[in-house]
């Protein structure tokens, strides 16, 4: 309809606003990326879907993984509350992340849109489960375990050393020394966007469109 274009728009130009006050492109994070994100948060948003409303993390795989590309952004205060690392699945590629998966053991990162669940105490510590919210695309990331947690695998040293970080089972992975922050900000009904500029991803999303 008509007015939920406009609402779109709207939507649309005051998060170019953000993302332009908050610099975010010179800190790497594509233009179509923060745009596709906050047009899946309106989405999730006009469908009920997000108990938390005014934080949306974005992960950049269109970056290496030697760049800080998980961006949460309290999108309400036009804050950017955490810039950090993030690791790909191991089968997702070394440096880059260039091939994706929802199948059961493959080792690989699923793109689209998720909602944060519940947190629990695992093998890696705190970590967060994850709703895919797009069919055939990312809605097995629960029955995959596809959780964000932190990992030792995920610091600047690898970086130094081999030029990149250590990649998960696929799932987003963050440092230690900030998981435990960067999941109590988003955990319990968030938006979480895994993006990359990925032809078949953004012509198969129902989001984007």
């Amino acid at each position: 309809s008509p007015a939920i274009k406009s609402t779109a728009r709207n939507a649309a130009a005051s998060a170019l606003v953000v993302y332009d006050s908050l610099q975010l492109g010179g800190l790497g994070l594509s233009e179509e990326a923060f745009t596709y994100g906050i047009q899946g948060f309106q989405y999730l948003l006009d469908h009920g879907r997000l108990k938390n409303d005014s934080v949306i993390a974005i992960a950049d795989f269109s970056l290496p993984s030697s760049q800080k590309r998980l961006f949460v952004i309290d999108v309400k205060n036009a804050r950017l509350l955490f810039n950090t690392l993030v690791s790909h699945g191991r089968n997702s590629g070394k440096l880059n992340a260039t091939s994706f998966s929802n199948k059961l053991n493959s080792y690989k990162t699923s793109l689209g849109f998720y909602i944060t669940d519940n947190t629990y105490m695992g093998e890696h510590g705190l970590s967060l489960r994850l709703k895919g919210t797009e069919k055939g695309i990312n809605d097995n990331a629960l029955s995959r375990a596809i959780v964000m947690h932190g990992a030792d695998y995920v610091n600047d040293e690898l970086i130094d050393s081999q030029g990149y970080i250590g990649r998960s089972l696929g799932c987003p992975a963050i440092p230690v020394s900030v998981h435990r922050e960067v999941i109590n900000a988003i955990n319990d009904g968030a938006c979480l966007f895994l993006y990359s500029a990925n032809k078949n991803y953004i012509t198969r999303s129902k989001m984007l469109k």
